[in-house]
């Protein structure tokens, strides 16, 4: 029963026109933002390894996946507010942060305010009996609860899509040019929330919901002999999730994998401190502490991680390391991968890109590449339909700094400036 009327919930939130309103909204943006990935993956590579349109279909897709898993796993193990609560205020002030920073759209800042802000009215309240100070009447359990399920499912989505739309960048480090990616990723998502209801006022955007006798499983700051009598219902909201990185040292997948399992620790962490807050106030004001402070150390032993790790895309004195590979391109006909090293060309070595081109040029139409693999073994990869107005269609890492270059600092790895730089570069060009 619950699972039916959880996933009801999420099909009113994508039928009914003022939250399919509200989702068009949100599909623009992120429908521009996509826009401008595509035409910087065009600078870099020569053309967009997907459009649009594609990027953001599956965003969507990929969103109301994670919404019915955090609106089921909330659902059943019993995170449930007051019909007066604000807690609804953390969708819309995740969006309002991420316009001072793009990261903090995270419900970890936007979640540990109004707990902070709910739990510091509470005690003013009490302390000075003011009444209706505790206006926001959030119940911090359910709150922190809440931040962590929404966590634990925005890990997975990394770990499935955050490779998604990845840009090529490069950087110096060590006197060397180092390429690596920058990753951005946004999810929308439909997610069916509890609450206890005490009038009729809810009903009619929401349904009320008959729970079984061993729900919930979790603590809760609600009594239990209160919340079993209750009137519950399922309310629909839209929330945003998003993922920004860069990295040097790993291969898009690698990176998107480590981030995602870092935030499913964070989460069950999280979680584990929000249960134990039902014990007392000071373990409330821990959990809300905890989750912006945590969230941000995750943030930083990733950057140090880059910082301190071996640079994975690096061309050396042997061949020139291959960072992208163009869709339906000749070097993807032969099967080379980033990743790779080329080491010859037609048996001449390959010393920059200037040798590459020049020897396709007076090629006839076959040329054939030693590559130097991933795992250290090397091959020979030929072609057979070469001619100079073709392109190879392959990104390479260069071994000096090119004139009007793409080159950010390693240590200030954020995406936007990476974008910013590639922008630029663009209309210098």
């Amino acid at each position: 029963m619950i699972l039916f009327y959880t996933l009801k919930s999420i099909a009113f939130a994508l039928t009914e026109p003022y939250l399919i309103l509200v989702l068009a909204v949100l599909v623009f943006a992120l429908y521009r933002r996509n826009r401008q990935t595509v035409v910087m993956q065009k600078m870099i590579i020569g053309e967009g390894i997907n459009s649009p349109f594609e990027l953001t279909i599956s965003q969507i897709v990929i969103g109301i996946f994670g919404g019915i898993l955090a609106s089921v796993i909330m659902s059943y193990l019993g995170i449930v507010f007051d019909e007066n609560s604000a807690v609804d205020l953390i969708f819309l002030a995740s969006i309002v942060f991420m316009f001072f920073n793009v990261r903090f759209i995270c419900f970890a800042y936007s979640g540990a305010v109004l707990g902070f802000l709910s739990l510091a009215l509470t005690v003013s309240s009490q302390t000075f009996n003011i009444p209706n100070l505790d206006f926001l009447k959030i119940d911090v359990v359910a709150l922190m609860s809440m931040v962590a399920i929404l966590h634990f499912v925005e890990g997975i989505l990394i770990i499935l899509d955050g490779r998604t739309g990845s840009i090529p960048v490069f950087s110096s480090k060590e006197g060397n040019i180092v390429g690596g990616f920058a990753l951005q990723r946004y999810w929308t998502i439909p997610v069916a929330i509890f609450f206890m209801i005490h009038n009729k006022t809810m009903i009619g955007s929401s349904w009320q919901v008959s729970v079984p006798n061993w729900w919930p499983l979790i603590n809760s700051s609600i009594p239990y002999g209160v919340l079993k009598s209750a009137v519950l219902s399922l309310v629909p909201f839209y929330a945003v999730m998003g993922y920004n990185s860069v990295t040097f040292t790993r291969n898009t997948k690698e990176k998107s994998f480590l981030s995602g399992v870092l935030l499913i620790l964070y989460s069950i962490a999280l979680f584990g401190i929000a249960q134990l807050a039902v014990l007392n106030i000071w373990l409330k004001f821990l959990a809300v502490i905890f989750a912006p402070i945590a969230h941000e150390g995750i943030i930083m032993l990733q950057r140090y991680l880059e910082i301190r790790g071996t640079p994975k895309y690096v061309s050396t004195s042997e061949g020139m390391m291959v960072l992208v590979v163009a869709p339906n391109s000749p070097a993807s006909e032969m099967g080379i991968k980033s990743g790779d090293l080329l080491v010859e060309i037609n048996n001449e070595k390959i010393e920059n890109e200037d040798k590459i081109a020049e020897v396709i040029k007076e090629c006839s139409n076959f040329i054939w590449f030693k590559v130097k693999k991933e795992a250290g073994n090397f091959e020979q990869v030929s072609y057979s339909k070469m001619n100079e107005d073709k392109k190879l269609g392959i990104v390479f890492v260069p071994r000096k700094v090119p004139h009007n270059s793409m080159v950010v600092k390693l240590n200030k790895n954020k995406f936007s400036d990476v974008l910013n730089k590639i922008k630029n570069k663009g209309k210098d060009d």
